[in-house]
């Protein structure tokens, strides 16, 4: 068995991670971290009684001999701060934040920007050792990886539903324009005044329009593969939902297609991705709750012939604790499924 550390444990990442690992066959957890410490993980989350009773310790009292991989379910520049600790000693992690999504001063310091944190990062030194997190794009690299920046949840539900027609140069359009619906466990455990339920039962708000953190990961891996710069205007907003994204892009094409043909080079493009499915059909985000699949409509509106697509993910999952075992499935020589054929919950 395979030992992974936890980092953050306490938080909505760490239960999740906490949840597939304590069903995963070859791995198993070594220890709990996080701020929120000094108790069982079950006395602080009753329902993983029986499943998970270790004891939650303090980063000071953290362990980290004999640990096959961390994982860094912390919150911005938290894990710039100690992943040096483990990269010196071998130990390959995957961090949840925004620390380790970029290869470059230049893009995290834009990142940071968008957040109104500060822009210097701890470890730049660390950056170029960085892989994007995306294991249908970077298996290859991922599976040598020191660090790994698991996506950001809005940017691999863009990300994964755009590459095929970028890498195909089939939109013409030089923005392409990103509606984003939220459910509120987006904002974590502690999610703030503006989440709290009063505030946000029956209540729907945009918010960080075309400045939202994620904009700098998705034109960078989009721009990556595109022979032209694309630009994404990206407008989220927040829905009153426990968990759960949904994203409609828009643009035009370069020349007349189809559905149909649309849907061919799509199915093509996600053949060996068992966690991509692409949909004929509408799509809702009760399609993938409780699982590590994204579901993407690609279409072409008759009427107006413009092309949109629709790419469903739960937040938890797909956008952060699945995805992030998926890569670690890789770094750790398993089938890259392994404890993650998880079926939708309904209702």
């Amino acid at each position: 068995m395979k030992k992974a550390l936890i980092v953050g444990a306490t938080g909505f990442g760490g239960i999740g991670l906490i949840d597939i690992i304590s069903r995963h066959p070859g791995l198993e957890i070594a220890g709990l971290v996080a701020l929120d410490h000094g108790k069982k993980i079950s006395d602080l989350y009753p329902h993983l009684k029986g499943i998970c009773d270790l004891p939650v310790c303090s980063p000071d009292e953290m362990q980290i001999d004999n640990i096959d991989i961390a994982f860094f379910s912390t919150p911005d520049r938290a894990g710039m701060q100690l992943i040096k600790k483990f990269t010196d000693k071998g130990i390959p992690v995957i961090d949840f934040s925004g620390d380790f999504r970029f290869n470059s001063l230049k893009d995290y310091e834009l990142y940071a920007a968008n957040k109104s944190m500060d822009i210097n990062h701890c470890e730049p030194s660390l950056l170029p050792e960085a892989v994007y997190g995306l294991p249908e794009k970077f298996s290859e690299e991922i599976k040598k990886a020191k660090i790994v920046g698991n996506p950001g949840c809005f940017a691999i539900t863009m990300i994964l539903a755009l590459l095929p027609a970028i890498e195909k140069n089939l939109i013409a359009s030089e923005t392409i324009f990103c509606d984003g619906k939220t459910g509120v466990s987006g904002a974590g455990v502690n999610p703030g005044r503006a989440n709290s339920y009063p505030l946000r039962y029956e209540n729907t708000n945009t918010y960080r329009e075309g400045t939202h953190q994620h904009l700098v990961e998705v034109e960078n891996i989009l721009n990556r593969f595109s022979s032209e710069n694309k630009k994404i205007l990206f407008v989220p907003q927040i829905v009153p939902m426990n968990r759960g994204i949904l994203v409609t892009m828009y643009g035009d094409l370069k020349e007349k297609l189809t559905t149909d043909e649309i849907i061919e080079i799509y199915t093509l493009y996600y053949k060996n991705s068992p966690f991509v499915a692409i949909s004929k059909n509408s799509i809702s985000t009760a399609d993938v709750r409780g699982t590590n699949r994204c579901i993407i409509r690609p279409a072409i509106d008759k009427r107006t012939g413009k092309f949109f697509i629709c790419a469903a993910i739960d937040n938890l999952m797909k956008g952060q604790s699945g995805n992030a075992v998926q890569n670690a499935n890789i770094i750790l020589g398993f089938e890259e499924t392994t404890g993650l054929m998880l079926n939708p919950m309904f209702p």
